[in-house]
């Protein structure tokens, strides 16, 4: 090889790993891949130099600020469980549940300025700057919101593992739409699963709720 392709081999390089740690990405990682298998043991280790870069980032989570580092792929939900450190406390934030994990079930929705979000499909990096809200942020204080009273009375329970998602998605429905009927309820909550089957009482808690709201 030249000391031309040599040095042009070089720049391609460092070009690749900059572009790496700047964007960071799933797909960067992905389109690469398959370069970083041919060649030999020094060549790869160059190559993948930076491919899973991190970041310090700050996100505002029910009105409080939190500085964290996390890596580009990371997911707003894999944050909200498990990577808020302060001070070697981590911050308790496992309302949103990883069930599905690939935007299905509408067990992690959480709220991203005022808006519905699958937490496990949104990576964290991207929420910075916006106002994510979670099952936790919803009452004030020790006073539950009507949505989790109206929750509490219809018994719209069983399990209660997709009960934070379903009472996200209520208050997200009946902010938009004070009063809904039966049928704009059901669409408002049709990303959202029960397994053990609670529908009805469930609906029936927005509905109560739309009334005292």
């Amino acid at each position: 090889m030249s000391d031309k392709e040599k040095e042009k081999k070089q720049e391609t390089n460092i070009s690749r790993r900059s572009f790496l740690k700047g964007v960071g990405t799933g797909t960067v990682a992905a389109t690469v891949a398959p370069a970083i298998l041919v060649g030999d043991a020094e060549t790869a280790e160059a190559q993948t130099d930076g491919a899973v870069s991190t970041a310090k980032i700050q996100l505002n989570i029910n009105e409080k600020l939190y500085e964290i580092e996390v890596e580009a792929r990371t997911t707003l939900l894999t944050v909200l469980r498990d990577g808020i450190d302060t001070g070697g406390n981590n911050v308790d934030l496992t309302g949103a549940k990883l069930i599905c994990d690939r935007g299905e079930c509408g067990g992690c929705t959480v709220l991203v300025d005022g808006k519905v979000v699958y937490a496990c499909m949104m990576l964290a990096m991207d929420t910075q700057g916006k106002q994510i809200t979670t099952v936790e942020g919803i009452a004030n204080g020790d006073d539950l919101h009507p949505v989790q009273e109206a929750f509490i009375k219809h018994d719209a329970m069983m399990c209660g593992f997709c009960t934070p998602g379903f009472i996200v998605s209520s208050v997200a429905l009946l902010n938009e739409n004070k009063k809904p009927t039966i049928a704009e309820i059901k669409d408002g909550l049709s990303g959202n699963t029960c397994r053990c089957g609670t529908y009805p009482f469930i609906f029936d808690a927005v509905e109560t709720a739309s009334e005292k709201m």
